[in-house]
């Protein structure tokens, strides 16, 4: 009687080269981070941005001089907002100096990105020249062009045949353009570096494809650097105008809403109204209405983008 035998085929390992699944505890953590990650930043923005807003829109309904206990008294801070000229005249200056930062800081700055990113010779030297002013704050800058600008000292006075009296900040007109100069002067290397970054991220294979194609430079331009540059001109756009919403040191330092009422722009009225006329219930409603403002231009100017449908070519990386 014969016996067969088998012999026992081993058991199946991993096969060589193949990816392993890593483990079900590994593979959740991969991703987005958690809220925790947040919290910090959500805690102070709170502390520091939620709770005093809510605070204002508070004291928009109340009565105060800062001294005596707050009182009540409804809409009526609204009521004569409503009907103040000079609230009326301020927001129409308002958006006056921002549609003139918007036109004048953007074409600046779309070419002094793209310059920047190039690979131009001193190119890194004159871009730091360039880009001082980013350095400086707001009333540094400020006091700075109030000196230079002064009619009896500055350059003005040497200057009579350009600047005639020299007094650039005796009319209305002469004024606005030195706010609108002052604040480009200062605003346009932000916006640069914004655009050097976005530049900096183009494939180069376009450009390359563009050129066996027989495109010159301008036609890459507008055919390629300006369509690639859509994201970050909307977002350089949506900062001027929260900006330009919000603006108050230059026009405190350099005008002071003067002559008279000619450049008293809605954030400077805000002042006057709050801190030199001791009207902190006025003055946290004009606080109020340039939050809200800000916010839906914001907004509209997201929607009519199609900003909010961007998404990035990263997402979902792991």
């Amino acid at each position: 009687m014969t016996t067969k035998t088998t012999s026992a085929r081993p058991a199946a390992g991993p096969r060589k080269g193949a990816r392993r699944r890593p483990p079900a505890s590994t593979a959740t953590k991969v991703g987005r981070p958690g809220f925790a990650w947040a919290l910090p930043a959500a805690v102070f923005f709170t502390l520091f941005a939620i709770v005093p807003l809510i605070m204002v829109a508070v004291l928009s309904f109340m009565s105060w001089d800062g001294l005596s206990s707050p009182e009540f008294v409804g809409t009526d801070n609204w009521s004569r907002l409503m009907d103040d000229p000079v609230m009326l005249k301020s927001i129409w200056l308002t958006l006056l100096l921002t549609v003139l930062g918007v036109v004048l800081q953007t074409p600046l700055s779309i070419l002094l990105g793209v310059w920047a990113a190039g690979h131009q010779r001193n190119r890194a030297v004159l871009s730091v020249i360039y880009f001082i002013p980013l350095l400086l704050s707001a009333t540094a800058v400020s006091v700075l062009w109030r000196a230079l600008l002064d009619p009896n000292f500055g350059i003005p006075a040497e200057a009579g045949w350009l600047f005639g009296d020299g007094n650039l900040f005796g009319e209305q007109a002469t004024a606005i353009g030195v706010l609108a100069f002052v604040s480009t002067w200062q605003f346009t290397p932000f916006h640069t570096l914004i655009y050097q970054g976005a530049a900096r991220a183009i494939p180069q294979v376009l450009y390359q494809a563009a050129e066996i194609d027989g495109a010159g430079r301008y036609r890459q331009f507008f055919h390629i650097t300006l369509p690639q540059l859509r994201n970050s001109m909307i977002t350089s756009m949506i900062l001027m105008i929260v900006g330009g919403l919000t603006t108050f040191e230059t026009v405190l330092i350099l005008t002071q809403g003067g002559p008279g009422t000619d450049t008293t722009i809605s954030a400077y009225y805000m002042y006057d109204k709050a801190f030199k006329s001791f009207d902190y219930g006025t003055g946290s409603a004009i606080a109020l209405a340039l939050v809200v403002a800000s916010t839906i231009i914001s907004l509209i100017v997201v929607r009519v983008s199609g900003y909010d449908k961007m998404r990035s070519s990263m997402e979902g990386v792991s």
